[in-house]
């Protein structure tokens, strides 16, 4: 019996600490209308997130996925990277 993990949930953001073994700290932003004012409103959650080798790097745009928990703080796992910050690599 196969189980797919397509149903997990998934998030995008950027990598805003990535100095901590096996650890990044990922900021997502998300934009909604005010309900009452119907102004966009912009907020922002940090989630530690597992990087098992360490291939994350400040300014990264990333995908988390859901897992289960791996320490108090991190229950999420860099699932790929999206884009490379600039000047990194070089």
């Amino acid at each position: 019996m196969t189980t797919t993990r397509s149903n997990r949930r998934r998030l995008s953001g950027e990598v805003v600490k990535a100095s901590m073994d096996k650890t990044a700290v990922v900021v997502v932003t998300r934009r909604f209308p005010h309900p009452m004012y119907k102004k966009y409103v912009t907020r922002t959650k940090k989630y530690y997130v597992h990087d098992e080798q360490n291939t994350c790097n400040t300014g990264d745009q990333v995908v988390i996925e859901a897992t289960r928990p791996v320490s108090k703080l991190k229950s999420w796992r860099i699932k790929e990277i999206t884009r490379q910050a600039a000047g990194v690599g070089e």
